[in-house]
């Protein structure tokens, strides 16, 4: 098989390496071509060191990536601390409520009556109810706090005719109180059509009335007071006439507890 011979004075072509290998010399790597240049630069400069012209802006990219990451890890723990409290608290009220059992206290209406409203005549009426009302806690251990800012009111018909406010008092555990509360209203209109009601009503004697209680508590568990809750009462009670004194015919009274 006869070899290839190249001419004295022509290169190898590329890709070819020239060199004689029985005398030691290695093959050498061809050249690169004209301009065409090859920089080797450190490995830890290339990832550490920006360029000069970059330098202001890495530390800028820097420094805001630290911020959020400390943002962040503020915010995460502030989570957590809200949700361990919420926790915590579930917990305690849990153990209270299997402790003390706690029961909203009854109420009930024992007194009603009824003054200052004249259907003969068409001039505003300025009516006065003096109202007892029966509050039973019958809670063992659980003491109430009936604090300010309270209202009552009467209603005829959904008209508000008079009111007035519950004393401030503590009432223990295992005890019956009795409030007294003298309510009043000025210059109420009443329409024409409902005179004529209230005239058959009496005629009747069954005049219908509403009253509305809402009375701000705090609970006593032992030594320890809760928030602030509202209790809310609701009554519905007939009188068989509108002058002094008058005689309760129906009552029926309903409560609920608005714990926020």
């Amino acid at each position: 098989m006869a070899e290839r011979v190249y001419p004295a004075d022509s290169p190898p072509q590329s890709g070819q390496f020239s060199g004689n290998f029985s005398s030691g010399e290695f093959p050498k790597k061809p050249a690169p071509p004209p301009s065409t240049y090859v920089i080797q630069v450190p490995k830890d400069q290339i990832y550490r060191i920006p360029p000069p012209e970059n330098a202001h802006r890495f530390e800028q990219l820097s420094r805001k990536k630290t911020n959020r990451s400390n943002c962040r890890c503020c915010f995460c723990s502030f989570l957590a601390t809200i949700f361990i409290l919420i926790v915590l608290a579930g917990i305690s009220f849990a153990v209270l409520y299997l402790i003390y059992r706690p029961e909203a206290p009854k109420y009930s209406i024992e007194g009603f009556s009824v003054s200052g409203i004249n259907l003969n005549s068409t001039s505003p009426i300025s009516p006065s109810f003096n109202v007892t009302v029966r509050s039973r806690n019958g809670n063992g251990k659980i003491g109430v706090y009936y604090e300010k800012e309270s209202s009552v009111d009467v209603y005829y018909n959904d008209v508000d005719i008079s009111n007035g406010v519950m004393p401030v008092f503590y009432q223990p555990a295992k005890n019956v109180t009795v409030v007294k509360l003298v309510l009043s209203g000025s210059k109420i209109q009443l329409t024409s059509g409902m005179r004529k009601e209230m005239r058959n009503e009496v005629s009747k004697k069954t005049v219908p009335f509403k009253l509305k209680i809402k009375a701000p508590v705090k609970i006593k568990f032992g030594s320890v007071k809760t928030w602030t809750m509202i209790v809310n009462v609701d009554c519905d009670v007939t009188v068989d006439k509108l002058t002094a004194p008058s005689r309760i015919v129906s009552r029926k009274c309903s409560h609920e507890v608005d714990l926020w």
